[in-house]
């Protein structure tokens, strides 16, 4: 993992809200190439669809579909259940909704952080009402020990703790999702 003096390289206009770097950007950038071989591997002769769950995913999905060895085809969802809060509210919105049929085909919810599940949960039984030919999970994080619904996840990339974290593409009110490595948030909401 990273030091603290990557918060001082890459981060300057954030860094009195940033705490510990959790997951340094070299660290990311490696795990998100093993990640794509996994992929590639499993999903030989049946590339996937991978179905980005906005907006939090979006940095680990661009980087994880370049990754990945196959023609695989993308898809984009957005759903809500934390607002500006820290904590999920465990009430789950749709905002955005796919565009592709997903009856018969071989999708990968591209995640970037698992907590409590229920958001996944949800995604999974909605998704999976659709037909498809299997449905799996890439998470870029999984928060050890916060699931209230337990979770089958087929790929991750980093078992993190219970901290709220910032950075590649995961935010507060927006802000930090830049950041090319993950960090404790300790600012204001």
């Amino acid at each position: 993992m990273g030091s603290r003096d990557d918060k001082n390289l890459t981060a300057h206009w954030a860094a009195h809200d940033l705490g510990e770097v959790v997951v340094a950007a070299d660290d990311v950038r490696e795990r998100i190439v093993e990640l794509g071989r996994a992929i590639t591997l499993d999903y030989a002769g049946r590339p996937p669809l991978l179905v980005c769950v906005l907006k939090g995913a979006i940095n680990f999905m661009s980087d994880l579909m370049r990754a990945i060895e196959l023609p695989v085809e993308v898809d984009f969802m957005a759903v809500s259940s934390y607002g500006a809060a820290t904590k999920t509210s465990g009430v789950v919105r749709i905002v955005k909704d796919l565009d592709v049929d997903l009856a018969d085909r071989d999708v990968l919810i591209v995640e970037d952080v698992v907590d409590s599940g229920l958001t996944l949960n949800y995604l999974r039984q909605y998704l999976g009402a659709r037909g498809p030919r299997s449905l799996e999970v890439c998470a870029l994080l999984l928060k050890e020990g916060e699931q209230r619904v337990e979770q089958d996840l087929k790929y991750v990339g980093f078992a993190i703790g219970p901290a709220f974290v910032v950075g590649y593409g995961l935010d507060v009110n927006e802000r930090y999702r830049n950041l090319d490595g993950i960090y404790t948030y300790v600012g204001e909401v």
